[in-house]
């Protein structure tokens, strides 16, 4: 008499009797800090000169910041550059000066700041706001919640497949693929003058967070 061996007896097991179900968590919360793209561009002639007017702009704006409460830790720069500006005429190329572009990441604590940062900005020399985006100072606590949701949603997923089959399922699942993203909404605006000293309506919604999963599980005929 063959007796299989219970490892490839289980082996076999797992090939044949397989329910594979996808998960998925979703939590919204609201979001807690903020993270604004500003910055000063400046063209001129000459090289120097556009450097020292951005510059003292540049400064200017830094300083306003500060005197609203934002730690200077909180200020960085994100980019700088400088790029000659040309003028097409003809099919000829002609020189027509320097731009010098210098952009800050700024981020936010108190959200609540966020439109009076932006009016601040531009009111002492900003010209260029973008990529206004609210995040979370416990994304990842919350993001390990919508893991668990994701699972149990797997599990309840399984538990439905087996029972319209009325097969046996074995609980504890044999596999599990974390595929999670996460979806921050944003505003993005762009500057050119400031009109007037009301506070910019900027409203930052709500923060949703997406953890998905993919799962498998054996079960008994």
């Amino acid at each position: 008499m063959y007796t299989q061996n219970p490892l490839i007896r289980n082996q076999q097991l797992q090939k044949t009797n397989l329910i594979k179900v996808t998960g998925e968590g979703v939590i919204s919360i609201q979001p807690d800090t903020a993270k604004i793209h500003l910055g000063v561009i400046t063209e001129n002639i000459e090289l120097n000169t556009a450097q020292q007017q951005n510059s003292s702009t540049a400064t200017k704006v830094i300083q306003s910041l500060l005197s609203l409460g934002i730690d200077k830790k909180q200020i960085q720069t994100f980019e700088y550059r400088i790029e000659p500006i040309y003028d097409f005429e003809q099919g000829k190329q002609i020189f027509r000066g320097y731009k010098i572009t210098h952009i800050l990441q700024v981020n936010i604590e108190d959200i609540s700041l966020t439109g009076k940062v932006v009016d601040t900005a531009v009111q002492n020399g900003a010209n260029y706001v973008s990529n206004i985006q609210f995040t979370s100072k416990f994304i990842d606590t919350y993001y390990n919640q919508a893991l668990a949701l994701a699972l149990n949603n797997a599990n309840e997923k399984a538990k439905t497949i087996a029972n319209t089959l009325r097969v046996s399922l074995l609980m504890t699942p044999i596999q599990i693929k974390e595929e999670g993203s996460l979806i921050q909404p944003f505003e993005i605006h762009q500057v050119s003058s400031a009109k007037g000293f009301a506070t910019t309506p900027i409203q930052p919604g709500q923060l949703t967070i997406k953890a998905n999963i993919s799962a498998e599980f054996l079960y008994q005929i």
